[in-house]
């Protein structure tokens, strides 16, 4: 199997042995604490599950500057995005061992205890050069941007040790997994080469198809249908309802044992070119050998350009940074010459009226008023799931 980003082999910061753990969280009842915001939460959630292995905790304001800078710790570690514990606590002292509390789960349990190597203030000229950076944008209107310079400027970093998975092991016991479960997952079915195909959204029949283009073109054992679970932008549609739509897809449309439904607990970024790379390093960690990468993965408005994401690792990610390959996808939509889904730039032959084409807008328009989009768009079963959320909003 596919080695884990920066280790033979992966090593989660979640504390698996039961006694240890009860030993931990009745000592963090004991110690001085600090209620997360949702972002440094999300953090610790994938520290805990492997995800952002080989890390050891919260980066500081050396590491976090050069990560957003050259994707690369000042130890020389790559790594795309920093992962941080900002906030806007005051009265954290270097040395001390702390008690992360959930701002996501009522009475706000302990997330995880962290000792406190370095409390840093970030300046507004570092915290922008981060923005830019890492969005390459500072414009507040950018909903990562905005999450982002609003988290608070002081910086705790150092190693935690993660208690829980907050949320999301309650909320979605049969999607949400760490990459330990995946990679153990992924060994039983005894694949060798899995494809991960990364979403935020419902899938409709150009996703399903470009999962199938990539398994068929890759050789692929199999797909790691991946979605994210955590907090969205205002107007996404709820995880639960996506859960339930791409597993009905992937039950009618797909052979068995070809494809893993499940879900990461973390915030979406809206980073683009930087989060597709994140996207890279923890499905690689996952034991998956490929990403694919569409059309403005992890975008956001216009902030990027449709293929941002996959220049990205021709043009910065260092050859030999990363042992999982991309499979870079273009636009992809159902031809009506043809009579399938196809790839935009495989069929130069094609205008804009060859293809079911479809906005967000109208697909929504349609889906609150009952209405399916045409088959060639969206499957029946997955358009009646879509269909009763919308309608619901309106009740």
């Amino acid at each position: 199997m596919i080695k884990p980003h920066g280790s033979d082999e992966l090593n989660p910061l979640f504390v698996a042995d039961a006694d240890e753990r009860s030993g931990l969280q009745a000592e963090a009842e004991t110690l001085p604490s600090i209620l997360l915001n949702s972002a440094a939460a999300a953090n610790a959630v994938m520290l805990g599950g492997g995800y952002f292995n080989p890390l050891t905790g919260y980066m500081d304001l050396a590491d976090s500057l050069s990560v957003a800078e050259k994707m690369s710790t000042v130890d020389g570690l790559f790594f795309p995005v920093p992962i941080v514990n900002l906030t806007a606590e005051t009265g954290v002292k270097v040395g001390s061992r702390l008690a992360l509390r959930d701002p996501n789960v009522e009475g706000n349990p302990v997330l995880a205890v962290m000792d406190v190597t370095a409390v840093e203030d970030v300046s507004d000229e570092q915290m922008a050069f981060m923005s830019q950076k890492i969005f390459r944008t500072e414009d507040a209107k950018h909903p990562g941007v905005a999450t982002f310079n609003g988290l608070g400027q002081t910086l705790l970093s150092g190693p935690v040790q993660v208690l829980n998975f907050s949320y999301f092991k309650t909320d979605f016991p049969d999607t949400f997994r760490t990459a330990v479960e995946i990679r153990n997952e992924i060994m039983t079915h005894g694949w060798k080469s899995v494809v991960a195909f990364q979403t935020r959204n419902p899938m409709h029949r150009a996703h399903e198809e470009l999962c199938r283009m990539a398994m068929e073109q890759l050789e692929a054992d199999g797909v790691l249908i991946h979605m994210l679970l955590g907090q969205l932008k205002p107007g996404d549609i709820p995880a639960d309802v996506r859960d339930a739509s791409i597993r009905k897809m992937v039950e009618v449309y797909f052979p068995p044992n070809t494809v893993m439904v499940t879900g990461y607990g973390f915030d979406m970024l809206y980073a683009g070119p930087r989060e597709a790379v994140l996207h890279a390093v923890f499905r690689q960690n996952c034991g998956c050998t490929h990403l694919i990468v569409g059309r403005d993965h992890a975008g956001v408005g216009d902030y990027y350009g449709g293929f941002d994401a996959q220049a990205i690792f021709e043009e910065e990610v260092p050859a030999g940074a990363l042992e999982l390959k991309i499979f870079s996808a273009d636009h992809t939509a159902y031809s009506k010459k043809l009579d399938k889904v196809v790839m935009m730039r495989d069929v130069p032959d094609h205008t804009k009226d060859d293809f079911v084409l479809l906005s967000g807008t109208a697909v929504r328009e349609m889906l609150g008023k009952g209405i399916a989009p045409p088959p060639e768009f969206s499957r029946p079963e997955v358009a009646k799931i879509l269909s009763d959320y919308y309608q619901s909003l309106d009740n």
